[in-house]
């Protein structure tokens, strides 16, 4: 069950990824063209949020059953010292749920502007700065923090 969970919440993370990538890229479209703010711009910058949450709530789920999480809050100590429990136990979660939480102020800041420009201009600042964390944060196989592959299998 767990690896399961792990699996899916591995392959969300390009879905999150590339939602944001394309609501970036729709809001410099419409910001720098002066574009109105079009019931699709609407349904991707609810949508790509819709989805960060789901992930977010998957990877609560893998936090509380993870043996390394468990591990690094068992023995603080001698988990402190190694970087992969560390990674998993404090610093992937902490800056997820910020980047999470960027996602959620800009989409509302974009839905509750009037401007169509202002609207284009939320999403681009805040949806970027959650990107730039959420690409930082993520075990990429190169990742010097901590390892993963860019696709598990079932």
């Amino acid at each position: 069950m767990y690896y399961n969970i792990l699996v899916i919440h591995s392959i969300l993370r390009w879905l999150v990824l590339i939602s944001l990538l394309y609501a970036i890229i729709r809001a410099f479209r419409g910001y720098s063209f002066h574009r109105p703010f079009s019931k699709l711009d609407n349904s991707i910058r609810h949508w790509t949020a819709t989805i960060a949450h789901f992930q977010l709530v998957i990877g609560i789920t893998i936090y509380m059953k993870s043996p390394l999480v468990k591990f690094f809050w068992g023995s603080l100590k001698e988990s402190k010292s190694q970087l992969e429990p560390a990674f998993f136990g404090w610093i992937h979660g902490s800056i997820m749920i910020s980047a999470i939480l960027v996602i959620t102020i800009g989409s509302a800041v974009a839905k509750r502007n009037e401007l169509d420009r202002e609207k284009f201009k939320a999403m681009l600042l805040w949806y970027s700065v959650a990107l730039i964390l959420m690409i930082i944060t993520i075990p990429w196989p190169f990742s010097p923090l901590a390892n993963r592959p860019f696709f598990r299998v079932f």
